[in-house]
């Protein structure tokens, strides 16, 4: 039997209620492939940020590296100002972790509403991979004389080449992977941002023509991007793109796949430890009301297995989501109005799970 030892965090608001139906289905389907996991949990959030002071200590970070994943609740308090918990948790983590890969699916599942007129579940099914760690983010800049009317602010996009070339070698071993259009479309702004654009282009093209010959190559300006993924979504199979344009595009997936309620992401250390986690925030208005919608939760956990190896076991979650939305018992993907519970949600895909 395999083991793996899984860090929770659980988190804030609604976090630990979506986190326990995705253990649950996550035992369900690891029971069902002979793996065990193995969870530690941790209150890192907002409660012990208001009781002590500390966001996640350094100590903690080091603790988080023995461990083969993280499985995250919600992180978000509306108690604790915006920016603190999330720039002290999650981006300490991602970023001491080395987690350069955010991995975001975009799959509409059967009865899920899109806002796109005439488009089904055969219509939306790609995966955008953003560089997670560099760019606009990296936090390289200044403002000067802030305030006062010669105010200049500075916002560095900075990349190297090992930076970009470790990220679309990933997109490229991806889309080999998922093995459906065979098809990598980089995502940037390369006739205005000329130089990083020019950098990302030609290790696109130079990695694609050197080690991926079976892979087609494909260029999207991010404001066609954001045209095509919504009168043709059908089209896309993979996308690579760097970190602010991949923030910008991923919530735009999020809504075509039928919101946060059902988008899951990961983010990726393909050498180290990697965290997984539902998009959709902590919700605090209905914690404790066990109305809060588990889907994304769970496919975060299936996210876990497949970036461990388990496939099957991933198929497995992946499938009984479908199965479940396809039931019709579903009514909504919106909280409080699924027409049953979180738990009874949790229970039903891991019954599903389980008969697979």
């Amino acid at each position: 039997m395999k083991s793996y030892n899984i860090a929770l965090l659980p988190g804030d608001g609604t976090g630990p209620e979506v986190i326990r139906e995705g253990v649950k289905v996550l035992d369900a389907a690891c029971s069902a492939h002979d793996i065990k996991l193995n969870y530690t949990e941790y209150d890192f959030g907002g409660d012990r940020y208001l009781r002590t002071g500390e966001t996640i200590p350094d100590s903690a970070v080091e603790d988080l590296k023995g461990f083969d994943a993280i499985f995250l609740g919600a992180i978000g308090h509306p108690d604790v100002k915006p920016g603190i918990l999330e720039v002290g948790i999650l981006l300490k983590v991602r970023f001491a972790l080395d987690q350069y890969i955010n991995l975001r699916p975009v799959k509409l599942y059967p009865n899920v509403d899109t806002p796109l007129k005439d488009k089904g579940p055969e219509h939306i099914d790609f995966v955008v991979v953003r560089e997670n760690t560099g760019g606009i983010y990296a936090g390289e800049g200044k403002a000067d004389d802030v305030g006062t009317e010669k105010e200049v602010a500075i916002q560095v996009m900075e990349y190297s080449r090992p930076v970009v070339d470790r990220c679309v070698r990933y997109a490229y071993n991806y889309t080999r992977k998922r093995n459906r259009k065979n098809m990598c479309t980089l995502v940037h702004k390369c006739n205005v941002l000329t130089h990083v654009g020019d950098l990302w282009v030609r290790s696109h093209k130079e990695i694609g023509d050197a080690e991926f010959p079976d892979i087609k190559q494909d260029y999207n300006h991010v404001d066609a991007c954001t045209m095509w993924m919504v009168k043709t979504p059908e089209y896309y199979d993979v996308i690579v793109t760097a970190n602010l344009f991949g923030d910008i595009i991923t919530d735009l997936g999020a809504m075509i796949q039928g919101g946060m309620g059902i988008a899951a992401g990961g983010n990726i250390n393909p050498e180290g430890v990697s965290m997984f986690e539902p998009i959709g925030g902590s919700a605090p208005k209905y914690t404790g009301t066990n109305t809060i919608n588990p889907f994304a939760s769970i496919c975060a956990g299936g996210m876990m297995l497949e970036t461990l190896g388990e496939d099957k076991a991933a198929r497995a979650i992946d499938k009984a989501v479908y199965d479940a939305l396809a039931s019709g018992k579903i009514k909504s993907m919106s909280a409080g109005c699924m027409g049953i519970s979180t738990q009874e949600a949790g229970d039903l895909i891991a019954d599903l799970v389980v008969l697979s």
